[in-house]
């Protein structure tokens, strides 16, 4: 062999050593940060629900989106709605919570409702991000009287436009390592895409550090992967068969224009379908509502705060 070419495949050894032992080390971080948080299992009629809680005072049940889980859920919400009790359940086939046979959002949640009887709470708000809107408007369309009431943030809404993943990306969801260099060599890119903002935006050091904090909570993916595929090909596109019409739960919609992950017009649509339901619409801020952290805040509370 020549010299040169062994001096490539001695660089190529290093290399790899190198990122082997960085992915390890950030994977076993992952699981720490997991591990840390305090997850209680139920069983339920449809299967097993993991969830897990912080907090006192008033409940509200915090759903959480596509790559979450339980700890999304409160890491989602818990500045959002201080001094109450945050419940989050992780959707089915997230974490600790089984993916049914037939699996669908009306089914999630029923399971949702089991929760509440386990836990005592007769009604309950619940606040809704992106993914996790269809089984929190399955709530309230199937249980309108456990729910006071309903905030959704950066939701699916009849008539969004969102396609299915390809093979490819389909099996990357349920690789760690093949997740990780992707999170690693998409630069850039990766942050739009994950903030859902388009090209140009101007993002602050607040702003990428909300990013990757959300990039790093997807990990480790290998337990999120059902139920992310779930969400993709089936809890995502059910939302078209809604009767919006029949809500009769107070619903606040909160939405940017920009948002290039979920469109801002069937989320307006949708407004105007459900009874007396009011829209907060960001100007800017992409999926993740970036430097709108203070308005949504004001209003969320202001409107949890008012009786039913």
């Amino acid at each position: 062999m020549k010299k040169s070419a062994l001096v490539l495949l001695s660089a190529a050894t290093v290399v790899i050593a190198a990122v082997t032992r960085q992915f390890r080390r950030d994977d076993t971080a992952a699981r720490a940060r997991l591990d840390a948080v305090p997850r209680r299992v139920i069983d339920t009629d449809i299967g097993t629900l993991e969830y897990a809680e912080v907090g006192d005072g008033e409940p509200v049940l915090a759903v959480h989106g596509i790559f979450g889980g339980c700890d999304a859920g409160l890491l989602s919400f818990g500045d959002l709605v201080p001094h109450r009790r945050v419940i989050a359940p992780s959707r089915f086939g997230y974490l600790g919570s089984s993916l049914p046979e037939a699996a669908t959002p009306a089914m999630q949640a029923d399971a949702v409702v089991d929760l509440l009887d386990a836990l005592g709470i007769a009604q309950v708000d619940i606040v809704a991000f992106s993914a996790g809107s269809t089984s929190a408007l399955q709530v309230a369309l199937r249980h309108p009287d456990r729910i006071s009431h309903l905030v959704v943030l950066s939701g699916d809404w009849p008539g969004a436009f969102s396609k299915a993943p390809r093979p490819a990306e389909k099996l990357a969801y349920q690789s760690d390592l093949v997740m990780w260099l992707a999170t690693k060599l998409a630069g850039p890119a990766l942050l739009r895409l994950v903030a859902g903002i388009p090209k140009g935006f101007p993002l602050t050091q607040q702003d990428r550090a909300q990013v990757r904090e959300l990039i790093e909570s997807i990990f480790p993916v290998r337990e999120r992967s059902t139920g992310t595929i779930f969400d993709a090909y089936t809890g995502n596109p059910d939302v078209d068969t809604y009767p919006l019409e029949t809500i009769t739960v107070p619903t606040l919609i909160v939405h940017s224009r920009d948002d290039t992950l979920a469109s801002f017009a069937p989320a307006e649509s949708a407004a105007q379908r459900i009874p007396h339901a009011r829209l907060l619409a960001h100007d800017s801020g992409g999926h993740l509502q970036l430097g709108r952290v203070d308005e949504t805040q004001d209003a969320v509370r202001a409107f949890l705060s008012q009786p039913r």
